[in-house]
């Protein structure tokens, strides 16, 4: 029982004891206008919250690290009674959203609508929703709400940077020959035709086996002799350093689109903005690339081109969690047999143990070209150690890249390790 609700009781059952005690007609005049108003606050509370046509949508449901996201709040009055005020509650789980709004004086058949903007400042999947329209009589005696369910996610790929100069050693194969593996990217290698499937490509008909069979025909092509790229993330749990210190997600300045965002003290987050930025990276430069990470679930990318593979490659990596028992070491034993020889191996760990100088050189012993980007975990409040294991990995004739909490990751990827 809300308080107006009380005082009302309140003044109805004094006005009725003072109409038995005195016989005056002005309390049992008093009784009923308090009647009277307790029932028509409830309609009105009744009506009120009924007739709402409440819509959110978004321009885009997959955004970055970094940018402002803007979505689009609606709420219509469907019949003729005004509405005096409405407040929308916002309960996503989006960290800094900014849905929630009291709107007030809403006539009949008119709708009102607003924009919630929020920087994006950390990856995940985070449900739009759900929203709460709660409303009431004018005397506040009987609040009443409504929930309407999410229906949509954002999902947040990780932050990005651009990347200048990371080596791209060439990995051609021996006698230039094709892998004899199908692709759905258009290569120089045509292996045959097919019979034509929903969704593809219009200029991969062939049109003289389609005039001679009386059917669309396709082409399919096989990959070109250039090696592949696999990026192996450490998502190991053991090995991860991170600060306690939180986030605040609401000091920030949503107008500033060009600002940096600026990652958390976490080997995690930074492994998985470095993994995503190589991956960009080498796709732009027409290779195949393919992701192995030991995290909360195993995921394993086959190496192909095109924007459809860095979305699924960041797909991957927005729902990636450091919270893996595997050890890089293991993950590269079960993959490496799987690989074509002549494949670049980028290695992105936080971790100072031999075993990463050891598995370094398991690669070059089986024709694979290693590159090695070292997390320096005491930046992060872990161990110490990544600068002495960076000089024995440079010793081998290994690129390696050392990178430091704080560090600009363009400019830390971008240079040679002497330099960074």
């Amino acid at each position: 029982m809300t308080a107006g609700q009380k005082v009302v009781i309140t003044a109805f059952a004094f006005s009725i004891i003072a109409g038995l005690a005195t016989g005056g007609k002005l309390y049992y005049r008093l009784s009923v206008f308090w009647v009277l108003l307790f029932i028509g606050s409830w309609l009105w509370s009744t009506v009120s919250i009924h007739g709402l046509a409440f819509k959110r949508s978004a321009r885009t449901l997959r955004a970055q690290v970094g940018q402002v996201f803007e979505e689009r709040f609606e709420i219509q009055n469907l019949n003729r009674l005004p509405r005096l005020w409405i407040e929308v509650r916002d309960q996503s789980s989006l960290p800094g959203a900014d849905g929630s709004r009291v709107l007030t004086m809403i006539m009949g058949r008119q709708s009102r609508s607003y924009i919630g903007r929020a920087r994006l400042i950390q990856r995940g999947v985070f449900p739009l929703g759900p929203s709460v329209l709660a409303t009431g009589d004018v005397f506040g005696m009987f609040p009443a709400e409504r929930t309407i369910p999410n229906r949509d996610s954002l999902l947040v790929y990780p932050m990005m940077v651009d990347v200048r100069g990371f080596p791209n050693p060439p990995g051609l194969l021996p006698g230039g020959e094709a892998l004899r593996r199908r692709t759905h990217q258009v290569t120089p290698n045509a292996a045959g035709i097919r019979d034509y499937n929903t969704g593809d490509p219009l200029n991969r008909i062939h049109w003289l086996s389609t005039a001679r069979r009386g059917r669309l025909m396709v082409k399919e092509f096989e990959l070109d002799p250039l090696a592949d790229v696999w990026v192996f993330l450490d998502g190991a749990q053991n090995v991860q350093a991170a600060s306690q210190a939180q986030t605040d997600y609401y000091a920030k300045d949503v107008w500033s689109r060009t600002g940096k965002v600026k990652l958390p003290q976490s080997t995690e987050e930074y492994g998985i903005s470095i993994a995503a930025s190589l991956a960009r990276d080498y796709l732009r430069r027409g290779r195949a690339v393919g992701l192995a990470c030991a995290g909360q679930h195993l995921t394993l990318i086959s190496p192909d081109r095109g924007g459809r593979q860095l979305g699924k490659i960041l797909e991957a990596l927005a729902l990636t969690r450091a919270e893996g028992d595997l050890p890089i070491r293991g993950l590269i034993e079960t993959q490496v047999k799987h690989m074509v020889r002549g494949s670049t191996v980028v290695l992105v760990t936080p971790s100072t143990a031999r075993e990463v100088q050891v598995m370094i050189d398991f690669l070059i012993q089986r024709g694979l070209k290693p590159i090695v980007v070292l997390l320096e975990a005491s930046s992060f409040g872990g161990q110490a150690g990544a600068e002495e294991l960076a000089m024995k990995v440079e010793l081998l004739g290994v690129p390696c890249r050392l990178v430091k909490y704080g560090m600009d990751l363009s400019v830390a990827l971008s240079t040679n390790y002497a330099g960074g």
